[in-house]
This record gives structure tokens, C-alpha cells and sequence, in this order.
């Protein structure tokens, strides 16, 4: 994939954004030495970028996190280091907005500055997610982030899963539903992310596959 200096990551809950989002960090490393990954999701107590910080930090890629993620206390408030994303000009960036509305609040407070940056914003969406049934549905959680965040998407990326159930189908299945979004809100489909082990049985049926390797909550 080609990266822009800064790269969003915004959709509903439960689409997978912060799986993507710590692939996505690992495989710009490869293209930009200062590699950074930011979670702006202030008010999700669940999966968080946090959970891979060995791994991140393994790879030589920085990782900016609220001071209370991981933690039973969940403020709404803003590290003073998430503001090196847009002031330092040599850093990339792979930023998890968060799920809804809600999480892309957060980004209202550096929307300004980021518009002014090399940046894409792209919308995660899970079709297999009760959420988002359907494509109006998706349309829905589209307004309510860009209204809220005040920013536009610029990309799809299409992570329709199962979970442990996921087959090579199931995949296949859910790309006229991408397509369909992509028609309607004119945006390009910008990949369709698949656990590793589905790649080699995907590659050639589908364009623009992003291989992830799946991300899991550290066992205390």
C-alpha cells in the first residue's frame, strides 16, 4: 500500500479498525523509518492498540496512547503527545479514530491542523457486524463520523469477518456489498484486509487483498 504522512482509521464498533490499524503501522514501517501509531479511541474500554505494545515497540514503532487506556477510567481527554502527529512533519502515522460518532469526537480537536496535512481517512466496514446490516446502515455511521470528526473519508477498506468462523467465502461474499458502498458514496475501495491464512486462497479473486495477522488481548 501507499501511505499518505497521516492515515485514519474511522467505522462502527466491532469493524475491526485497530486490527488494521496495528497491520497497517507494522507494514508502513517498512516504507517510513519514523513510524507512529495513535489510538484516539478515548472512550472504548475494549480492544485497544495498547493490547500489541511489545510488538509495536519490537518493531521500532511509537506508540501514542491515553495515559488511561487499559484501565477501568475512560476520560475523554486528549494526550499532549497525539499532537506530534500533525507538528512533526518527518513522523507517519496510523491513527485508530475509534467506533462512531463518539470516538471521532476526539479527532474534532485536531481536524484543523490535519487538513492542512498529506492525510487519507478511511472507513472500516464489517458487513457481518449487526450495526450495519446493510448499506444504509453503513451510510448512517458515515455522516455521523464526518459530522463529528469534520472530516472527510477519502477510502473504503473492506474487513468483512466472522471471527474464528471466517472462510474464503464468507470474504467473497461481502465484496458487492463494498462495492455497493463505494458506488454510493463514490469512494474507492482501498482493500480488503483477510487474515493470513485465507491470502494465498483469496489472491487473484479479489483486488487489493491486505494480509493481516490477527491481533489478541494479552493473557495477564
Amino acid at each position: 500500500m501507499h501511505y499518505k504522512r497521516i492515515t485514519l482509521l474511522a467505522g462502527h464498533y466491532g469493524s475491526g479498525k485497530t486490527n488494521i490499524a496495528v497491520n497497517m503501522a507494522m507494514d508502513l514501517k517498512k516504507q517510513a523509518d519514523n513510524t507512529a501509531i495513535a489510538d484516539l479511541d478515548i472512550v472504548n474500554p475494549y480492544f485497544r492498540t495498547l493490547d500489541s505494545k511489545k510488538e509495536l515497540e519490537a518493531a521500532g514503532i511509537r506508540l501514542i496512547v491515553s495515559a488511561y487506556a487499559n484501565t477501568n477510567l475512560d476520560i475523554p481527554a486528549l494526550p499532549q503527545e497525539m499532537y506530534s502527529i500533525v507538528h512533526d512533519k518527518t513522523m507517519h502515522s496510523i491513527v485508530d479514530v475509534g467506533g462512531d460518532d463518539r470516538g471521532a469526537l476526539a479527532l474534532g480537536r485536531l481536524t484543523a491542523m490535519i487538513r492542512e496535512e498529506d492525510y487519507d481517512m478511511f472507513l472500516v466496514v464489517n458487513r457481518y457486524r449487526p450495526l450495519t446490516p446493510d448499506v444504509d446502515s453503513v451510510l448512517e455511521v458515515i455522516a455521523e463520523i464526518e459530522t463529528a470528526g469534520r472530516l472527510k473519508f477519502t477510502g473504503i477498506i473492506n474487513n468483512s469477518n466472522l471471527g474464528a468462523e471466517t472462510t474464503a467465502e464468507t470474504v467473497l461474499k461481502s465484496v458487492p456489498f463494498a462495492q455497493e458502498i463505494a458506488e454510493r458514496t463514490g469512494l474507492p475501495i482501498i482493500c480488503t484486509a483477510v487474515e493470513e491464512s485465507l491470502y494465498e486462497e483469496l489472491k487473484g479473486r479479489i483486488d487489493d487483498l491486505f494480509a493481516m495477522k490477527l491481533q489478541a488481548r494479552p493473557v495477564d
